[in-house]
């Protein structure tokens, strides 16, 4: 009985103690809340109540609206159009796949949009709204309206589009915007922009959509609006609204543009139009050309192939980026050059046999007249193009001086205009080859050099500037393509940076000397007459024709017997009208021959429109007759 009773005293005690430690354990469970309570609401409340504001309010990114972009007169050349858009967020669907197969029940989606919305994802992160159907139409948003709930993480949003109402017209002067990429984002970063493209699908990759995306963008905008736990909107709390990109107006006659891109029908080449008294692009022309609007929403495959495959590149901006043998043009430039150094004077006449040589060498450099010109002055010498007196001109100049003179017109480097990835052509001198071939320079080099053949190259842009430079009588202005920012709030204009301009080291006699050598081009028994035959106006212009591939100086060149992207290439470069310019220009039409009868008309063609409004059609190339002037 005793021990019985000893037991159940001992079972008591453990019994009670068992109980104090789990009262003790609970006591101390409730003060460890209590002060966990304690900080969590009095200590950190300021704290959780930021991060809690923050939960609650999103911060929404308000996209500006992108500026226009319009012609000297007005014309809209770029402009934004509002459509709705289904896009989706990889990043909330747990399958992909699934949820765009059951989206294709409910709204059309084509294998190009499967496509593009691939390649989009590819260069995005998951948690990117990405649109995989683009400008739905009415029907389409309220069938996927009523079906919304079946697709969390697909939504429909009203977005801008950029266009080009005028499609290939002065494609490569616009360029084309496009959606922005992990190197876009870089060089934002770089610059400390990436900020004001939160929100922001595109950029623009090219031309002045490119140059001029600062100017074009806008600011970006926000709006705090306060959410559910679901993270769907309930009101808004504060906006602070986008502002719009400026509209950039150009210096561009989009009409003018219209009548130069048609006139060279189907044919390869570049025109640039200066207005030579303040630097002012008329036109640049590049054709074969794209259609910009091809490339804002990622262009599809076919079109990349087809654009970037084809032979005629009609990516390549050949206005700016082309590099062409200047041929005779540069000879109104040796001319100036032989006067300015006192190398040629006025009455300087050589006779030319039809041939040049060497003091002491055998070689015959040909001129392209057999048999020669006869007695031939400096002015002669322009306007029947006489290689031979630019064979012994060059010689006498040297090289080194030539190109030292020929630099201060721009060729060799960049204009400086005002839209990027433009080429400086190449300028040739001993230091220039010792440097790209690691080679001396060769009598003969200098000697070709005088005709503008050989390493020299020069851009339509350079020629159209050096021709400026001289209409404007040595009066050196970059050329520039904005005219003014116009603001799209307030309307108010403000003009572009007033173009650089340089009054060259050269005599008033010795420019009009040449600039009278130059009409007389366009005159009867100049290389230009027949393109200038019964104009209403006088123009001064030089022909030149650029050799595409080399012949042996034996034989005779014959176009007919030669492949036709191997045919020269035909330039002109005129001014007009002759006394008071307004308008100068370049032309180069590739494989196109002569410049006199296929160049040059294309430059009347654009004198005719801008200097007396008509309309031309298509420049026809005119037939040689068997006596032909070679340029």
């Amino acid at each position: 009985m005793s021990v019985a009773l000893r037991d159940r005293l001992q079972e008591t005690r453990e019994f009670r103690l068992r109980l104090g430690l789990i009262a003790a354990f609970i006591v101390i469970a409730f003060a460890v809340l209590a002060a966990r309570w304690a900080y969590l609401q009095v200590s950190q409340h300021a704290h959780y109540q930021t991060l809690a504001e923050n939960n609650r309010i999103s911060i929404v990114p308000i996209v500006p609206n992108r500026g226009l972009i319009l012609d000297r007169n007005g014309i809209v050349l770029a402009d934004n159009y509002s459509a709705y858009t289904l896009e989706v967020t990889p990043g909330k669907l747990r399958n992909l796949d699934a949820t765009i197969a059951a989206l294709s029940e409910v709204v059309e989606i084509t294998p190009r949009d499967r496509k593009r919305f691939s390649k989009l994802l590819e260069d995005s992160h998951s948690f990117d709204s990405l649109p995989i159907r683009l400008r739905l139409n009415d029907e389409e948003v309220a069938r996927f309206a009523v079906n919304r709930y079946r697709f969390p993480g697909v939504e429909i949003n009203a977005r801008l589009f950029r266009r080009y109402p005028l499609g290939q017209r002065a494609a490569h002067v616009l360029g084309y915007i496009g959606r922005i990429n992990d190197k876009d984002l870089q060089d934002l970063e770089t610059r400390e922009e990436s900020s004001n493209y939160r929100g922001s699908d595109h950029i623009g990759k090219v031309g002045i959509e490119k140059s001029y995306e600062k100017q074009l963008h806008g600011v970006t905008g926000f709006e705090e609006v306060e959410t559910d736990a679901g993270g769907r909107a309930l009101r808004s709390l504060k906006r602070n609204e986008a502002t719009s990109g400026s509209d950039v107006v150009l210096t561009i006659d989009i009409k003018l543009q219209e009548v130069a891109e048609n006139v060279f029908a189907e044919r390869r080449g570049a025109l640039v139009a200066i207005d030579p008294r303040n630097g002012e692009v008329l036109a640049l022309v590049s054709v074969p050309t794209y259609d910009p609007n091809l490339f804002i929403d990622g262009i599809d495959q076919a079109n990349w192939d087809a654009l970037n495959n084809s032979p005629d590149t009609p990516l390549t901006n050949r206005a700016l980026r082309g590099a062409y043998p200047p041929g005779s043009t540069i000879k109104p430039f040796m001319a100036l050059a032989g006067l300015t150094t006192g190398k040629r004077g006025p009455s300087s006449a050589i006779h030319d046999p039809g041939f040049f040589s060497l003091p002491g060498g055998s070689h015959r450099y040909r001129d392209w007249k057999a048999g020669g010109h006869g007695v031939v002055d400096l002015k002669k010498s322009v306007v029947i193009s006489c290689d031979t007196y630019y064979y012994g001109l060059a010689r006498d100049l040297e090289i080194d001086a030539l190109a030292e003179f020929m630099a201060q017109f721009g060729f060799g480097r960049p204009t400086g205009i005002d839209i990027e990835n433009e080429a400086g052509g190449v300028l040739p001198s001993r230091e220039w080859k010792r440097k790209r071939f690691k080679q001396v320079w060769y009598p003969g080099e200098t000697v070709i050099a005088g005709i503008g053949q050989g390493y020299w190259q020069a851009t339509p842009l350079q020629l159209a500037h050096a021709t400026a430079t001289i209409a404007n009588d040595g009066l050196l202005i970059r050329p520039h393509l904005v005219r003014a920012i116009r603001a799209s709030a307030s309307g108010a204009e403000q003009q572009t940076i007033k173009p650089l301009a340089t009054q060259l080291n050269v005599r008033a006699d010795h420019i009009a000397f040449v600039k009278d050598a130059m009409h007389a081009v366009t005159l009867p028994g100049g290389t230009a007459a027949r393109a200038a035959d019964k104009a209403e106006y006088a123009f001064a212009g030089k022909t030149g024709t650029a050799q595409v591939i080399g012949i042996k100086q034996s034989e005779k060149y014959d176009e007919k017997k030669v492949a036709e992207r191997h045919r020269d290439h035909a330039l002109f470069i005129a001014y007009a009208p002759a006394q008071n310019p307004t308008i100068a220009l370049a032309v180069i039409v590739e494989n196109g021959g002569h410049g006199g009868s296929t160049a040059a008309p294309v430059a009347r063609a654009i004198f005719d429109y801008y200097l007396l409004g008509k309309v031309p059609g298509a420049a026809q190339a005119e037939e040689e007759p068997e006596d032909a002037e070679h340029d």
